[in-house]
């Protein structure tokens, strides 16, 4: 028996994301058909986690198990000539069989990306919020730094978040500034749904002076959804990494 990790990097502006649903096509469904036709016969994907629809992914780790014991290189470039363009795999290795792509795992780097050009560009628009507003990027980093450590996101979730419990360990949050680009890097130990979308949408509105910089404080002490930020559009974000 042969157990696989997968790194896998993908394009979710026309997926319904990550896991299966019945309302569109998804990056799991894609990946186990691929699978399957290679391997001839079905495949579950274990994944790190889901993304929501029209989220995009570097990172994403995906595992599974066969009995068909081929070379690594079949699982990457074997695989990648049957993926549609906009998935593939970026690495495959072989695991021990203990593995498991999100229990096994000790954090995630999210980026989230805003486009600040007067302008709308064709070209960053199915990867980025673009913000044609003025943004206090110093207020913004400054409020940023107060996700850091371990605190209760309950204000920062979607309300059809079933997680059990909301606290959760933020490692960092920093406020990259690259051109007409802002980047919003998210290191953390988990994340609840739409967490890093509320967070970012929170500092966008600290950014554009709607709320004062010390907000954030007041949000992660009891806050609720009602009074956090807007959760940002899904396709500035993108699932980076995913360390064990």
């Amino acid at each position: 028996m042969m157990h696989l990790r997968l790194v896998l990097e993908f394009d979710g502006s026309d997926y319904v994301g990550w896991q299966r649903q019945p309302n569109g096509l998804s990056i799991q469904e894609v990946v186990e058909a691929a699978l399957a036709e290679m391997l001839k016969h079905p495949v579950h994907l274990r994944s790190s986690g889901r993304t929501d629809a029209g989220v995009h992914a570097r990172g994403m780790v995906a595992g599974f198990s066969t009995e068909r014991h081929l070379p690594l290189a079949a699982f990457r470039e074997g695989l990648n000539r049957l993926l549609p363009p906009e998935v593939a795999v970026r690495e495959a290795a072989e695991v021990d069989a203990s593995f498991h792509p999100r229990f096994s795992a000790a954090g995630k780097w999210y980026r989230y990306t805003i486009f600040r050009g007067a302008a709308r560009s064709p070209l960053h628009r199915r990867f980025s919020w673009h913000v044609r507003s003025p943004l206090d990027v110093a207020a913004m980093r400054t409020s940023s730094g107060v996700f850091v450590g371990h605190h209760d996101f309950a204000a920062f979730r979607s309300s059809t978040c079933e997680a059990r419990t909301t606290r959760r360990e933020i490692f960092a949050c920093d406020v990259i500034e690259d051109g007409e680009l802002l980047y919003l890097d998210v290191r953390g130990g988990g994340f609840l749904k739409n967490m890093v979308r509320v967070m970012v949408g929170t500092l966008v509105e600290i950014g554009l002076q709607r709320r004062p910089v010390d907000d954030i404080l007041r949000l992660l002490q009891g806050g609720k959804r009602e009074e956090a930020g807007r959760t940002a559009p899904p396709q500035g974000l993108c699932l980076m990494e995913v360390w064990y």
